[in-house]
């Protein structure tokens, strides 16, 4: 996850590592601009929408998380905008809330799950009894983690952490159309 935030603020991270000597890790961030906002950051990253402004509806997501935090701004801003959480920190949980029957629209999972599965897996899984369930994907990791031959897979919808609130309206209300 740090390197994605890095990556999305325009900055870079080397890591140094030899064997019996250590590993050395070094941040470079953008400066600040005068505005005391990072220079490199488009400004409309750095506003918070008002949940009116952003389409939202009724649907029922299944929110898959194991980082505590995470999990609760997510939930957090997708109740804002008017959908229904039904929250997994792991693929267990989260195939116990589909076995229980639970209506839902949406699996919205991390691809880096504990649980017995990951994101990947937990998802056939799902779409086993549930067919045509949409489901996005939410990684820390860069993109190049899981692409394979230079593309995501076919049936992959993915939000890259860290995201706006924004930014998980839009993707959501996509894959939800489709």
């Amino acid at each position: 996850m740090v390197h994605g935030f890095v990556k999305q603020t325009s900055g870079h991270i080397p890591i140094y590592s030899e064997v019996n000597e250590g590993t050395t890790v070094k941040i470079y961030l953008p400066r600040l601009s005068h505005a005391g906002e990072f220079a490199a950051i488009p400004e409309e990253m750095t506003q918070r929408a008002e949940p009116n402004e952003l389409p939202g509806a009724s649907e029922t997501i299944l929110l898959v998380e194991n980082n505590d935090d995470v999990r609760q701004h997510a939930k957090s801003a997708l109740e804002e905008l008017g959908y229904k959480v039904l929250v997994a920190h792991d693929s267990a949980g989260a195939l116990r809330i589909v076995d229980d029957g639970a209506h839902i629209d949406l699996l919205f999972t991390d691809i880096v799950v504990p649980g017995g599965m990951n994101g990947r897996q937990l998802s056939k899984e799902v779409l086993k009894t549930r067919p045509g369930l949409a489901v996005l994907f939410t990684t820390g990791y860069t993109p190049n983690a899981i692409i394979h031959h230079g593309r995501l897979d076919p049936d992959v919808q993915l939000l890259s952490k860290p995201y706006t609130q924004n930014d998980l309206s839009r993707k959501i209300r996509r894959v939800l159309a489709h």
